[in-house]
């Protein structure tokens, strides 16, 4: 690797690190002996875990970061001054390879600014994508960026070598994304979506036909909203969410607190620091929608717009409606025992499988992983001693279960002063 190469990646590699839609391929590509590596059900997280519970990295940078788009809230934005780098094609599809061979990766999340044109751009990453599966037989994951606005052949050819494909919406309404990316419009965005699950709709109707068929984004699409660039409510940022997991092909919608990088532009808000409990609120409530069999009008409403930030959503529910509670974890179906604070998916399976052989009681619920500090207060299971959500009003469970802020520490306990210095010493870095 030269020189120029490396200041190209450490530059490209670093404009791509706002993206936070790489994640779990949920996807197989077999090694057959004729490749280089594979992808097993799972690879292909960014510096995070697989769902087996290991830890994988993968190779996240931009093909280019020159873009000739002014989106406010984009570091890369045409007309910021900052250092800009293009890769070629050969460059990085040798990187990846090289890298994987050092074992320092496990897949390619690859992403690019718009150059030219949509399409001019969508062939360049299309192009890296066809070399490794068929010069380089590489069996790694790849996830790639599809170009809002890209041709729907572009689109198709990129689905026969990725193992997922994104197209980010950022902006979940259509006037907050004309305001801040007036170049941009939702056509172009849903309709690189639409491709998307054409394709994987028509690839399964032929595999049912003919097994061999080349697979076309195995692991489906995922998008990305920006949290708190806008004035939009939890409310539209759910309901939105919930139309993309409708569709078919949808597995992951992220969620990304804005972080102010461009100061300059008075559109944007200013923030100190990226709204990053919103943010851990809003992948909770998401998690209620996939997992947990909820509604968005039921975590949040016209009544409640936005999330509550000292407590979970499903605690929130909880609170909001006493009259579900408590609930007899002998007698209750799994969809009621699924919606009490404290039991997760797999707790809620195993107290149903588990009823059946005998009474289950709290020593069987904190074996089984229930976390009775919050569950306590909204079931029963005829020998606990702690008083119910009933008993004891929601406001008052709520004061027990919001944690107490931490006493405020004095900063100058954490400095030495010795008078005669410009500034005191830290003890702590």
């Amino acid at each position: 690797m030269t020189e120029e190469t490396l200041n190209k990646l450490r530059i490209l590699t670093e404009s791509a690190k706002y993206d936070v839609s790489c994640s779990s391929s949920g996807t197989v590509r077999a090694n057959r002996g004729t490749g280089v590596g594979n992808t097993v059900g799972g690879i292909g997280i960014c510096h995070s875990f697989a769902d087996d519970g290991r830890c994988i990295s993968l190779l996240k940078v931009m093909l280019t970061n020159y873009c000739m788009y002014d989106c406010a809230y984009c570091i890369n934005r045409t007309s910021n001054d900052i250092p800009r780098a293009t890769l070629s094609v050969r460059e990085l599809v040798e990187l990846t390879m090289e890298f994987y061979r050092r074992n320092y990766i496990e897949g390619l999340f690859l992403s690019s600014g718009v150059v030219r044109n949509p399409d001019y751009t969508m062939e360049r990453l299309v192009r890296v994508a066809k070399d490794l599966r068929t010069i380089h037989r590489f069996n790694g994951y790849i996830h790639l960026k599809s170009i809002p606005g890209a041709s729907r052949e572009l689109v198709n050819e990129a689905g026969l070598y990725a193992d997922r494909m994104s197209v980010n919406i950022e902006i979940p309404n259509e006037n907050s994304l004309k305001l801040l990316a007036p170049e941009k419009d939702f056509r172009s965005v849903y309709e690189p979506m639409s491709f998307i699950q054409q394709g994987v709709l028509e690839n399964k109707e032929d595999r049912r036909h003919c097994r061999h068929v080349p697979r076309f984004v195995p692991a489906g699409q995922s998008t990305q909203m920006i949290v708190g660039a806008t004035a939009d409510r939890d409310r539209d940022i759910l309901r939105l969410s919930s139309a993309l997991y409708a569709r078919p092909t949808m597995r992951r919608v992220y969620y990304s607190g804005y972080i102010h990088v461009n100061t300059y532009d008075k559109r944007l808000p200013l923030l100190k620091q990226p709204p990053l409990v919103r943010e851990n609120r809003l992948y909770q409530a998401d998690w209620l929608l996939r997992f947990y069999q909820f509604r968005v009008d039921e975590i949040v409403d016209d009544a409640h717009p936005d999330l509550d930030l000292e407590v979970d959503p499903k605690l929130a529910w909880a609170l909001r409606h006493p009259e579900v509670f408590p609930v007899d974890i002998n007698k209750a179906d799994y969809e009621l025992i699924l919606r009490v604070p404290g039991i997760g998916v797999k707790s809620a399976t195993l107290i149903v499988n588990s009823r059946r052989f005998g009474r289950v009681t709290s020593f069987h619920l904190k074996k089984m992983g229930v976390v009775m500090k919050k569950a306590r207060y909204f079931i029963t299971c005829g020998e606990l001693v702690s008083p119910t959500i009933h008993e004891l009003h929601p406001e008052n469970v709520r004061r027990l279960l919001v944690p107490h802020p931490k006493r405020k520490t004095d900063d100058r306990q954490l400095t030495l002063d010795f008078g005669d210095s410009a500034s005191p010493t830290p003890l702590l870095p």
